[in-house]
């Protein structure tokens, strides 16, 4: 049995990534942009060395080999086939920069995020949401309420929506299930969401308005352009190719490290790489230019998660065996319901860690059952998909769009909070809201 001490001290190297993306921007900006490569690298080593003490050889090579094909790999893969084919659409909105537009613009865009996903609708939207924001004075509240709302909250009603739904799918959750019993509290704190958003971006139109900084004559949209409907098309292969490949036939091309590399996990990878080439051989550069478009945030994105990914290795390990710190604080009486524990135990964990292997170490620690847990435990799968989902804006790195959000507003010189800056936006929000949520649905 892991005690908390030893859980801590194999997560180490992972704590290390965090307050180096946390503190070194805030506190040694120079620093971090000449060495951020080596710091990362020196995480990730330590993480290595961490797993060299830990692990057996043949359990280490078997625990680099899955979390780089079955995770990394297909985690950078569909971002890139993802941010490639949205890059190459871009919208020509002419809706004017008021506080109605950009509510109504939040909720367009959530509602696509059902159904394209959080990191689709993400990479869509934010840069036509900027452009009409554009002139505005303040806009960091905008991208940061984006994040809550469109890169996260709006993943919650379809597996297509956000991984670790869509991973409970795979696993046999039914496809409508999430639409039947998360659409409450899904409205619940949309609404608030969106209700804080409106408050907010009115004050600040305000201050604007009275030093003349912009004019707000306007309608609601009066003309919508589409440019590059060619990737619209391979934006719906890719939907597709990401539903229908885990129930290809299985057949195993070979194995490496104890894992198996199959036709459809080949193929899926294949396709997706496919597409995001084939995008941006075919979109023209003149909507590139438009849209900002080069690949610096998924070069981000990548380095900064693969380090994230292989520092989770032994942390993953402890939270996955079946006596841990954290599954006895599930049977604990701590004068809550189940539900809540797993919901903000899930929550937490999803914020700091990849949402989709945490959603799946909860699943485990509830049983595993499917016919129980859609049933008699229903009550503890909405937690944990609510949990899995909503708190991973608790962070910029609780889901892979919001990183992606932070440098697609950064290369657009929006002065964005820091690590720990967003952290007091997002637990000053979040957490009451959550609460709420957790007194009236769970």
């Amino acid at each position: 049995m892991f005690s908390v001490l030893s859980t801590i001290s194999l997560a180490i190297p992972f704590i290390g990534v965090l307050l180096s993306i946390a503190l070194f921007p805030l506190f040694a900006s120079s620093f971090w942009h000449r060495f951020e490569k080596l710091v990362l690298l020196f995480w990730g080593a330590a993480g290595l060395i961490v797993m060299w003490n830990l692990f057996p050889m043949p359990v280490l090579i078997h625990s680099l080999t899955h979390t780089m094909w079955s995770e990394y790999i297909p985690f950078i893969a569909v971002l890139f086939a993802l941010f490639t084919i949205a890059g190459g659409i871009h919208l020509d909105l002419s809706i004017k920069n008021t506080s109605l537009n950009n509510v109504f613009f939040l909720i367009v865009a959530s509602f696509f995020a059902s159904f394209i996903g959080t990191t689709g609708a993400s990479i869509l939207f934010i840069r036509p949401l900027l452009r009409i924001n554009e002139n505005r004075l303040y806009k960091t509240h905008t991208v940061i309420f984006f994040i809550f709302m469109v890169s996260n909250a709006a993943g919650c009603l379809t597996p297509l929506g956000d991984p670790p739904l869509f991973m409970g799918y795979l696993l046999g959750v039914p496809f409508l299930w999430p639409l039947q019993n998360l659409w409450k509290p899904f409205l619940g704190v949309f609404s608030m969401l969106l209700f804080i958003y409106w408050i907010i971006d009115c004050y600040f139109m305000k201050k604007e308005l009275s030093s003349s900084v912009i004019d707000i004559n306007a309608s609601l949209c009066s003309s919508v352009r589409i440019d590059g409907k060619r990737n619209m098309i391979l934006l719906l292969v890719l939907i597709v190719t990401l539903l229908i490949t885990p129930f290809l036939p299985i057949a195993e091309i070979t194995a490496f490290g104890g894992v198996s590399i199959t036709v459809a996990d080949c193929l899926r990878l294949g396709v997706m790489v496919f597409l995001g080439w084939l995008s941006y051989v075919i979109t023209p550069s003149g909507i590139h230019r438009k849209q900002h478009f080069n690949f610096t945030p998924v070069y981000e994105v990548a380095r900064i998660f693969l380090c994230i990914f292989i520092t989770l290795i032994p942390l993953n390990h402890v939270l996955s065996g079946d006596k841990n710190v954290f599954a006895s604080l599930l049977t604990m009486n701590m004068g809550v319901s189940p539900q809540c524990l797993y919901f903000w135990l899930s929550g937490i964990f999803s914020g700091f860690l990849d949402n989709t292997p945490t959603y799946l170490v909860f699943f485990k620690l509830a049983g595993g059952n499917i016919a129980e847990l859609t049933t008699v435990q229903k009550p503890i799968l909405i937690a944990i998909s609510l949990g899995s989902v909503l708190m991973g804006a608790l962070t910029y790195i609780g889901n892979a769009p919001n990183f992606m959000v932070l440098s697609i507003a950064n290369q657009h010189k929006i002065k964005m909070p820091s690590f720990l800056g967003y952290m007091v936006w997002s637990f000053i929000i979040l957490i009451p809201i959550f609460l709420v949520m957790s007194y009236l649905w769970l």
